[in-house]
C-alpha cells in the first residue's frame, strides 16, 4: 500500500523533499508519525511547522482531532496544507 503525502514549502525546506512515499499506511495517524518521524532529532521543528497546517486526504479537509483514524487506501493522497490570511 502507497500513500503519497505531499508537503508545504516551509516542510519541503526542511526536509529536501517536497513529496514523500509511504508504504503500509493504513491511518492519518500513521502518516501523520511518519512524517514526523524523518525530521529525526528536529521532531519538534515539525511541530511547530505543522501548527498551522491542516491535513487534506484526495483533495478533502480532514479534522485534526478528529479524523486521525481515517482509513487510507492504496494510492491516497496525503496534503499538508498551510492557513493563509491577507487582506
Amino acid at each position: 500500500m502507497s500513500i503519497t503525502v505531499e508537503l508545504t514549502y516551509d516542510l519541503a525546506k526542511a526536509l529536501g523533499n517536497r513529496r514523500l512515499e509511504l508504504e503500509g499506511t493504513p491511518t492519518l495517524r500513521q502518516v501523520l508519525a511518519l512524517t514526523r518521524e524523518r525530521f529525526g532529532a528536529e521532531g519538534a521543528t515539525f511541530d511547530q511547522l505543522t501548527r498551522v497546517t491542516a491535513l487534506v486526504v484526495n483533495g478533502v479537509l480532514a479534522s485534526r482531532t478528529h479524523s486521525q483514524e481515517t482509513p487510507l487506501q492504496d494510492g491516497d493522497r496525503v496534503s499538508f496544507l498551510k492557513a493563509a490570511a491577507g487582506g
